[in-house]
């Protein structure tokens, strides 16, 4: 654990704080390469890039630490202060629904398809959240359960502190983030029609997310399932709806388009 990577005078220099940086970073320069592949100018793609980003930031920071709160609202009663600036909660499906709401905004005033930019954005989105696991690896937030496996990690300082080995769920995500962002990287502008890549990001992470969910500590609300999995399992029955319904409106598209 380095929850603290240096100071600068009185000034600590949080791990997760870093993590999120280069985090923003990656997909910035990402989303200036997939942008330079459609031929966008070099100052139209650095600006629209930075403006992606630093919508993305905000709604998703707003909206993973909200879906933080709800989802420890105790411990959000007993230090509401702690909880709102601790440099712990990165919490991915409540970021993910913040950021899609501000980046779609931006999106749709720009004069782009949602789908298209929905397609293009959700290997960045995966990537982002891998990255952002490792600074919860970090400050030793969202653990697993206790186990007695060889890799099993304790977290004495972390958020909160646990001498019990448990499973370090934040690296089996980075690993399983970094292999569905490898997936959809290389089945960019493969897959037609638009909104089909975009669809297949939801499924993927919700599994990766559902899953991983029964090795973790949060509260379950309904059937035995955290908040988490009930959301990861809306996640796929909307990737797997959307491409039905994409494919479908494609079939009929291309039959008005054949006849004479």
């Amino acid at each position: 654990m380095i929850p603290v990577f240096f100071e600068i005078g009185p000034l600590p220099i949080h791990s997760y704080g870093v993590m999120l940086v280069i985090a923003f970073l990656t997909d910035y320069f990402l989303l200036k390469y997939l942008l330079k592949e459609r031929g966008m100018e070099k100052e139209e793609r650095t600006r629209l890039a930075g403006d992606v980003v630093m919508w993305a930031a905000i709604g998703g920071i707003v909206g993973s630490r909200v879906y933080y709160i709800v989802e420890n609202f105790s411990r959000f009663l007993e230090d509401p202060m702690g909880m709102i600036f601790s440099g712990a909660g990165l919490v991915f499906l409540g970021g993910l629904m913040g950021g899609t709401v501000a980046v779609s905004i931006l999106a749709i005033r720009r004069g782009f398809k949602w789908f298209e930019f929905a397609d293009m954005v959700a290997p960045l989105i995966i990537m982002g959240y891998a990255i952002g696991r490792i600074g919860c690896l970090l400050v030793g937030d969202d653990y697993g359960i206790p186990t007695d496996v060889p890799w099993a990690m304790t977290f004495p300082i972390g958020t909160p502190p646990t001498t019990i080995p448990v499973h370090p769920t934040q690296i089996y995500e980075t690993l399983l983030g970094f292999g569905i962002f490898t997936v959809l990287w290389k089945l960019r502008g493969k897959l037609t029609p638009h909104g089909l890549l975009f669809s297949l990001y939801l499924i993927l992470a919700g599994m990766e997310r559902f899953f991983i969910e029964f090795i973790r500590m949060n509260p379950k609300y309904l059937f035995g399932l955290s908040g988490a999995q009930i959301i990861s399992i809306l996640m796929i029955l909307l990737g797997t709806i959307l491409i039905v319904r994409l494919r479908q409106a494609a079939g009929e598209k291309a039959i008005l388009e054949s006849s004479p």
